[in-house]
């Protein structure tokens, strides 16, 4: 594989709003890192690169939290795309874009892993598109189930990925991806 001028980097709510402690223990600690590497290399070699911002209710008014973390902060000449649900796709113009574009490989990060991260990638599968899912590049919570029951964020975090893999994407790691 390599990354072609058809491949772009999708960079999926990495926001400040995450770092709040309130969310609880998160996994891969080093997730930012990593989206940090797969961006400069994007960038060295000039190829797309999408930047996916969830912002709820946008008639509030601004707060930090929704600033994308300064690691992976967007270009002047990156394209940038707001939404207010959990999927890129839906109320935006991410499929458009990626279609004018001729884009037909996405290379998928960014958090929630078991929201925001796989419901975009499924859509985009189900779209026809070819999702990478980086495995070390996305990061999620420990959560409370609906039972009470508390659930490891790497549980959560595996679980999502197993539910991904082969069906709707391909699971692959940042340093193989810095191998192409």
């Amino acid at each position: 594989m390599k990354i072609s001028d058809h491949t772009a980097l999708l960079l999926i709510d990495v926001q400040k709003y995450f770092d709040d402690p309130g969310h609880g223990r998160r996994n891969n600690p080093d997730a930012e890192e990593n989206m940090a590497l797969l961006l400069k290399r994007w960038r060295m070699l000039n190829r797309p690169v999408i930047h996916i911002m969830h912002i709820s209710n946008p008639s509030l008014p601004h707060h930090p939290g929704r600033d994308i973390k300064e690691i992976v902060a967007p270009l002047s000449d990156e394209k940038v795309i707001t939404k207010n649900v959990n999927s890129a796709f839906i109320g935006t113009n991410l499929e458009q874009y990626l279609r004018e574009s001729e884009i037909d490989t996405l290379v998928i990060v960014g958090l929630t892993t078991d929201h925001c991260v796989s419901t975009t990638t499924r859509m985009a599968k189900n779209l026809g598109f070819i999702p990478f899912i980086v495995s070390d590049a996305t990061a999620t919570f420990d959560r409370i189930s609906f039972d009470g029951n508390l659930y490891k964020a790497e549980e959560i975090h595996q679980s999502a990925l197993v539910s991904l893999s082969d069906e709707f994407a391909t699971v692959i790691d940042t340093k193989s991806v810095l191998e192409w």
